[in-house]
């Protein structure tokens, strides 16, 4: 692949110069998941970070905002970040990072770090546990049956479930186990020791809510509590200060808006990320930095998905 990144490289200093591009991942896994095939494993999520060190310049957030701010970026500048607070993060990813030598940062929604999964993954695991073959859903039996089924099924509850409010999703995903007898999946999140721990090898720690909820949805206050609570929970776990934010799901206009961006300035935030694709420069508000996913397996297109982003500002689709 050299010559094809070296070109690749090339074309993304020339064409993309001032522009910052940030990865979003979730989790890096050690085995498959038939329920997840999208997330990276160890071997290709270390591929993409080989592909990052040789070809593109990783920096931190801290790093990006400064050169944003002076309009200073290094070429083909990139920041790795990830959602939610998935213990895989410390024990699978972290290495990697660690041995590429590239910062990131782990964005945290903090309800989950004391032994209870999130809504999205326990609605997963009510399709995904091998010893259910059948559910009961609102009211209607309905059988389970190849992965391809269940993960429609799944998505198709998710979606459902998404933008309800945070105690009536609770409640709804409550009862869907307990009409089923169904156990818990095992605690996917990291605990305050080891956010902790994973703040001590040097990776950046940001705040994603309390509960992870759409914070266009609430009242004011309620958004203030989200926010502000998350930050002063992370900084008592690390004993760092928290610079960095992270909108649930993440869409401006869709899941936040003005009003949602202003009460992170107050809350004390250096920087907010949203999940519109494309890059960001030195006009880009540091609180609506732009982010996309790479979800492309082979180094190759990997890196051809980088560089078009830098280039066009958005990664082919949305």
């Amino acid at each position: 692949m050299s010559m094809i990144g070296l070109g690749l490289s090339l074309a993304g200093k020339l064409l993309g110069k001032g522009k910052l591009s940030i990865l979003i991942y979730h989790q890096v896994l050690e085995k498959p998941d038939p329920m997840r095939p999208d997330l990276p494993m160890a071997e290709k999520f270390d591929q993409q970070m080989a592909v990052l060190a040789r070809y593109f310049t990783p920096i931190s957030l801290d790093q990006a905002l400064h050169g944003l701010k002076s309009n200073a970026l290094p070429d083909n500048a990139v920041c790795v970040t990830f959602d939610d607070g998935y213990s895989n993060n410390l024990t699978v990813a972290e290495p990697i990072l660690r041995k590429h030598k590239i910062p990131a940062t782990v964005y945290v929604a903090t309800a989950f770090s004391e032994g209870v999964n999130m809504w999205n993954d326990r609605v997963i695991y009510l399709f995904s546990d091998p010893k259910c073959n059948c559910l009961t859903l609102d009211g209607e039996e309905v059988a389970l049956e190849d992965f391809a089924q269940r993960r429609h099924l799944a998505e198709f509850w998710l979606q459902k479930l998404k933008y309800q409010p945070v105690q009536e999703r609770l409640a709804k995903i409550e009862s869907l186990y307990r009409h089923n007898s169904l156990d818990e999946e095992p605690p996917l999140m990291m605990t305050p020791e080891q956010i902790r721990m994973l703040s001590d090898k040097g990776i950046a720690i940001g705040a994603h809510t309390v509960n992870h909820p759409i914070l266009k949805v609430l009242s004011p206050e309620e958004q203030k509590w989200e926010i502000e609570n998350s930050k002063a929970q992370l900084q008592d776990w690390t004993g760092s200060e928290i610079h960095h934010f992270a909108y649930p799901n993440g869409m401006l206009g869709k899941d936040l808006d003005e009003d949602t961006v202003e009460y992170v300035k107050q809350a004390g935030f250096h920087s907010a990320v949203v999940t519109n694709w494309g890059t960001s420069d030195h006009q880009t508000s540091p609180w609506l930095l732009k982010r996309f996913t790479p979800w492309d397996r082979n180094p190759s297109r990997f890196m051809a998905r980088l560089v078009i982003n830098q280039i066009r500002g958005y990664g082919c689709h949305q």
